[in-house]
């Protein structure tokens, strides 16, 4: 940064940023904060029984979670805006997209059992809320500890394949629990073992999964078995990192 660049505070001794990089500072927390506009989009859809349209929501919201990061240590908010702490900001309208708005998808489109309904969703929010809430959530090392509460990507999968609610509902118990293994899971955007290969495979699988989407409900099988050959390669990735550690 030049001298011209660097602003003063009113007394000359404490140097501040630059207005442009405090604007840029700005509008990346406001990008992150955005995404709770799409998660209020997506209850909207859901509850105008408008399925497809809400999964393009919750796609809208993961696709700025998986830059606003980037973008953020780019611009280097934490030391711009102290002021603001963007990894709360960060987690609040994850908690949102990731956890909330796929639970109340799972109970109001009857994707789990009548009797056991509330009971599923209540165990989608009371499980992340412990996710989100550990000190060491994301690791030091850039892992998720314990399923990453990546609901969305579960409700998708439930609907699209039309699976029996009991079955549905056992796979909700099943990765609640996950949530509590100390698993080392996988962050895709910051991955160091062959991130190549997790990056290009990554963006595969969105690409599945959207094309799905756009041909729901007669989409190509293979597009699935694709789509789910990433996701067994994250999970079998993410227990062998594990172990290795």
């Amino acid at each position: 940064m030049t001298t011209q660049e660097i602003l003063f505070d009113p007394e000359g001794e404490i140097p501040c940023h630059s207005r442009k990089r405090i604007v840029s500072a700005w509008l990346t927390h406001l990008i992150t904060a955005s995404s709770a506009v799409w998660g209020l989009l997506a209850i909207l859809a859901i509850t105008n029984e408008q399925w497809v349209l809400a999964f393009w929501y919750m796609a809208a919201s993961v696709l700025i979670d998986s830059f606003d990061g980037m973008l953020a240590r780019r611009v280097d908010v934490k030391n711009v805006l102290p002021q603001i702490d963007g990894a709360l900001l960060d987690n609040i309208v994850d908690y949102l997209n990731y956890v909330f708005v796929p639970a109340f998808f799972l109970y109001w489109v009857g994707l789990l059992p009548p009797q056991v309904a509330v009971w599923g969703a209540a165990l989608v929010l009371l499980a992340s809320a412990y996710q989100f809430s550990q000190a060491d959530a994301k690791t030091d090392d850039h892992y998720f500890k314990g399923f990453p509460s990546y609901w969305n990507v579960l409700a998708l999968y439930v609907f699209l394949l039309n699976l029996n609610p009991w079955v549905n509902f056992a796979i909700v118990v099943l990765f609640a629990v996950l949530v509590f293994v100390p698993i080392k899971y996988i962050y895709p955007s910051r991955n160091t073992f062959q991130p190549l290969l997790m990056m290009g495979w990554s963006l595969l699988w969105g690409i599945s999964c959207l094309a799905m989407l756009v041909q729901y409900p007669d989409f190509s099988p293979w597009l699935m078995y694709f789509s789910l050959s990433y996701v067994i390669y994250y999970h079998a990735l993410s227990v062998w990192v594990t172990l290795r550690k």
